[in-house]
């Protein structure tokens, strides 16, 4: 039985080319550009939703004018979006530079000292059980393409992956986009209803929202939809709430 196991995995290893292993590679890319694009629209939604929230229910509680709620809400989500959007273009150059950085650190050391990076590429495939035949097999398989060899060091040495980081003016423009519908959801209500009524619709209307998005996030990736989109609501209540403490207690010392 062992015999036929090890059999297999001879052949499996020397049909798996540089080819096949790149277009995996590929795959996990396209992946992962899904997942990014995901966490960026939750990321920037669900940012500029809770913190207009807060600033408008502490606005509204605070001064009991619409007007100045309104504008309150417009002016925190041109400032919040374009923040969002600042910190999601910077952050992403900044990953990609460091991913880089170690990139050509990488190959320099395989120019440089490639018997001790190869050994590397043993070491790595000897602790995912591999032995004897099969472990010379793929250290050769894998070391014998430069290309595909640096690739395996970045993502097994250094757990970095060129996949995670997308192009950051999309980035900056997907959480600016995001942080704009968000932050305009629990504005909403104000432009339609007196304050109280519209505090209470914009809590409603805003808690709702961060269901669905936490449920919908949890249907795409991982997770249970009813616990996501219970936790994202409850962060948001939270946030809404706290806003709202704060400018009763302004408002009152103000009268």
């Amino acid at each position: 039985m062992v015999k036929h196991i090890k059999t297999a995995m001879k052949k499996h290893l020397s049909v798996a080319s540089p080819d096949l292993q790149r277009r995996h590679l590929e795959l996990e890319q396209e992946q992962s550009a899904g997942g990014s694009l995901m966490r960026q629209i939750v990321l920037g939604g669900q940012d500029g939703l809770v913190n207009v929230l807060g600033i408008l229910l502490g606005i509204a509680s605070g001064t009991g004018e619409t007007a100045l709620v309104i504008l309150a809400g417009l002016a925190a989500t041109v400032a919040e979006s374009v923040s969002m959007a600042a910190v999601a273009y910077t952050s992403s150059r900044a990953s990609q530079d460091h991913y880089r950085a170690q990139k050509e650190q990488e190959m320099r050391e395989m120019e440089e000292i490639p018997d001790v990076e190869r050994k590397e590429i043993e070491l790595i495939y000897y602790k995912k059980g591999f032995r004897g035949q099969a472990l010379d097999h793929i250290v050769k398989q894998i070391t014998s393409n430069k290309e595909l060899w640096l690739e395996t060091m970045m993502r097994e040495e250094l757990g970095l992956y060129e996949s995670e980081f997308v192009d950051p003016l999309r980035e900056a423009i997907v959480v600016g986009v995001a942080s704009v519908i968000g932050s305009l959801i629990p504005l909403i209500p104000f432009f339609f209803m007196p304050v109280v009524p519209a505090m209470v619709a914009s809590v409603l209307l805003s808690l709702a929202v961060l269901f669905m998005g936490g449920a919908l996030k949890a249907r795409l990736t991982t997770g249970v939809w009813w616990k996501s989109g219970a936790e994202m609501a409850l962060i948001g209540g939270a946030a809404g709430l706290l806003g709202y403490f704060v400018g009763l207690a302004l408002g009152v010392k103000a009268a």
